[in-house]
């Protein structure tokens, strides 16, 4: 894998779900060259050098929890320590980030949460609402994976942002899909994990794309260890600059037909699911 400078855009999910199904449409905004916001606070958390256009709230930095994010990424993935900084840009509100978004990126779709990295400069943007912290966490899983990786396929970067973003006593458990792939099982059918590797260019990610970039993603941390270590043998290849082979292949040869044995994983969770609830009333 030739060493090749890549800009990459990626981007909080949510804010798709209108314009997904025809194609991410281009925030309709004018576009004009927006002052550089006034930063009233800084910090350095770990590897991300945080300015924001807000006085920061101990809470808020404490509840995005950057510095667990970056150790878990580093224990689960054996991702190297981050030795370059990630800039962490919070604007002060939707507006003003829409105008800096459009001032700065006027070609990209607008998101509500924005990772942009090109060459060795890394930087997160967002704004302060009721749900930082969450895109804190998911973009700041791009930010990391790409610091110690050449590139990552699109639906294995969005599977893991997805995987990442919620608390850490939440994310086994993937409370914003595991309903929705329950569901499809019940209906009898999954989305193939060849149909996600397929796609290349996040304005071809549907909501159900996100979902089951994050379903494969959980079947690859919580299923059969030979799925496990696909993914670190695939991770490991990258960080090579070697073009590692797809994983709906690498999967076939160690665990049979994926569909199935995604379908089993996700049978056997719903059991580890109702243990931790029960647990969980049980303690009070």
């Amino acid at each position: 894998m030739p060493r090749v400078e890549r800009t990459h855009l990626l981007t909080r999910r949510r804010a798709l779900a209108a314009g997904l199904a025809g194609g991410a449409a281009l925030w309709a905004g004018p576009v004009r060259a927006a002052a550089e916001p006034r930063w009233v606070d800084q910090r350095q958390i770990g590897p991300f050098v945080c300015r924001a256009a807000f006085p920061l709230d101990d809470r808020l930095l404490a509840e995005a929890d950057l510095v667990r994010l970056e150790q878990e990424l580093r224990r689960v993935l054996a991702l190297k320590p981050c030795q370059s900084s990630i800039e962490l840009l919070l604007l002060r509100d939707a507006r003003q980030h829409k105008q800096v978004i459009a001032s700065r990126h006027p070609s990209t779709p607008y998101r509500r949460a924005l990772f942009y990295k090109q060459g060795d400069r890394s930087v997160i943007f967002a704004y302060r609402h009721s749900e930082l912290a969450i895109d804190l966490r998911h973009e700041g899983t791009h930010a990391l994976l790409h610091a110690d990786l050449p590139m990552v396929p699109l639906w294995l970067d969005e599977g893991l942002a997805e995987y990442f973003e919620p608390r850490a006593s939440e994310r086994p458990f993937g409370p914003d899909h595991l309903n929705g792939v329950l569901k499809d099982i019940r209906r009898g059918g999954v989305r193939s994990l060849r149909s996600l590797e397929s796609k290349h260019e996040l304005a071809e990610m549907t909501g159900e794309d996100y979902r089951y970039a994050w379903a494969w993603t959980h079947f690859l941390l919580h299923g059969p260890s030979a799925a496990s270590m696909q993914l670190w043998a695939m991770l490991a290849a990258l960080r090579r600059y070697e073009p590692p082979a797809p994983m709906s292949e690498r999967l076939a040869a160690v665990v049979g037909p994926p569909e199935r044995a995604l379908v089993k994983h996700f049978h056997s969770w719903v059991g580890v699911v109702r243990a931790a609830r029960k647990n969980a009333i049980a303690r009070g």
